[in-house]
């Protein structure tokens, strides 16, 4: 990049750190305002910001919030090996535990990708292996995580009927019932999922919170969903593992809560 293109990029990242700061989306004259830059300047760099998806413009508010590339930005620190070398441990004792199959997801726009699967003999075959995406409406680890962000940022991510995926005919097809499965969620206190991903088996989770109280990740535990099991002690086990992973990230119980 050249040097003439060094300003720009400044206000571009000052723009970023301005919407990250704020916990609603912004106005465009309050973005000029606080940074001291001219209106044409601020929408100049605002379209080119929604245009690479690292803003988003909600036209019914008139105002700007962070979009998932910018999400994705921020959360790919948390993919890498800090958070599975600090996870994996603990994944391993939560199967441990349960005697069930844990895993670890990150939001990867509107998917979950699986970055930790710890397996116990004799359990049933999953699909969500290591490396696997799937949709993060369809999943524990994805609920958990989108009930615990934004509404402007579920809204980003899952934007008209579209961006909605189902599986063997079943999951959320607009974002209104989306929004009553995470209202569900939060009340519930945990994240669940029966017969979504896989017919016959269940899984309960919670998110993992950052020291914002961003969610970065979901810990979740897959089950026969016939089998007779008491489900509070595997939610008791997913939310201890989870809240050790958040306060070992920097979470203090302050902001939101984690789901589960």
């Amino acid at each position: 990049m050249g040097t003439s293109n060094a300003p720009a990029a400044g206000h571009a990242l000052a723009i970023l750190t301005l919407l990250a700061r704020h916990a609603t989306p912004v106005a465009a004259a309050t973005i000029a305002r606080e940074l001291g830059l001219p209106r044409s300047t601020t929408y100049h760099l605002l379209t080119v910001l929604v245009e690479q998806q690292y803003a988003v413009h909600l036209p019914e508010e008139r105002r700007y919030g962070l979009g998932v590339a910018a999400y994705e930005l921020g959360s790919a620190y948390t993919r890498q090996a800090p958070l599975q070398r600090l996870a994996r441990p603990r994944l391993t004792r939560l199967a441990d535990a349960c005697g069930h199959n844990a895993h670890l997801a990150v939001l990867h726009g509107p998917d979950v990708l699986y970055v930790i699967e710890e397996r116990v003999a004799g359990r049933p075959s999953l699909v969500t292996d290591a490396g696997v995406r799937l949709p993060a409406t369809l999943t524990a680890s994805g609920l958990a995580i989108l009930a615990a962000l934004p509404a402007a940022q579920v809204r980003a991510l899952f934007p008209s009927r579209e961006a909605f995926v189902q599986r063997h005919e079943e999951g959320p097809r607009s974002l209104v019932e989306l929004r009553r499965v995470l209202t569900e969620t939060r009340a519930r206190g945990y994240a669940v999922e029966d017969g979504l991903v896989t017919p016959g088996l269940a899984s309960v989770a919670s998110a993992v919170l950052d020291h914002s109280g961003h969610p970065v990740a979901g810990v979740a535990v897959t089950y026969p969903a016939d089998r007779d099991l008491r489900i509070d002690a595997v939610v008791r086990l997913v939310r201890q593992t989870a809240s050790e992973l958040s306060a070992r990230l920097g979470h203090r119980g302050q902001g939101r809560s984690p789901v589960g």
